[in-house]
């Protein structure tokens, strides 16, 4: 017998352990079957639906976070542009640009082989890392969209930091 056909049995789904963190942080929430739920969740510029999907098969969770914002055809190809600088600095996770409702999307997944089990900080850390990643980026997405920047304009305006003290 190889490695491959051993299954192990988990204590938990890891979307229930979701939903009783959603519970307890009172987020709102809705349930759309066993292996997935969407929260709504409040960022700097919109509120975002963040969607877990707990995939058996390779053990993982996957979380996906959209953008309240559609990109129109000729705006893609820049949209694509950015998505690739942005990418770049990405240490966890990336942006993608779903092409058939060109929708951009945040994706993450956290691997738990071997039928480890989920954890509440696990689930607070992947929720806080596609916020604070969304909230980042969400304005070069817009500057791209509805203003017509370039990507390195739109990057260099949302990553300026200013020094010092005022």
């Amino acid at each position: 017998m190889s490695l491959l056909e051993i299954t192990l049995e988990r204590d938990m789904n890891p979307v229930d352990m979701i939903e009783d963190v959603a519970g307890i942080r009172d987020w709102s929430f809705e349930r759309s079957g066993d292996d997935e739920i969407t929260v709504s969740c409040a960022g700097t510029w919109c509120d975002y639906h963040v969607s877990f999907s707990w995939m058996d098969e390779l053990e993982a969770l996957h979380l996906a976070c959209a953008f309240d914002l559609r990109v129109p055809e000729p705006r893609r190809t820049e949209v694509t542009r950015l998505l690739a600088r942005v990418n770049e600095q990405m240490w966890l996770g990336h942006f993608d640009l779903w092409s058939d409702e060109g929708v951009v999307i945040f994706r993450e997944a956290l691997f738990l082989a071997g039928g480890a089990e989920v954890t509440t900080q696990q689930i607070e850390g992947l929720l806080g890392n596609a916020i604070d990643a969304c909230d980042r980026y969400y304005q070069a997405f817009q500057f791209v969209v509805w203003a017509g920047k370039s990507a390195s304009e739109a990057l260099e305006s949302v990553l300026f930091e200013t020094a010092g003290h005022a």
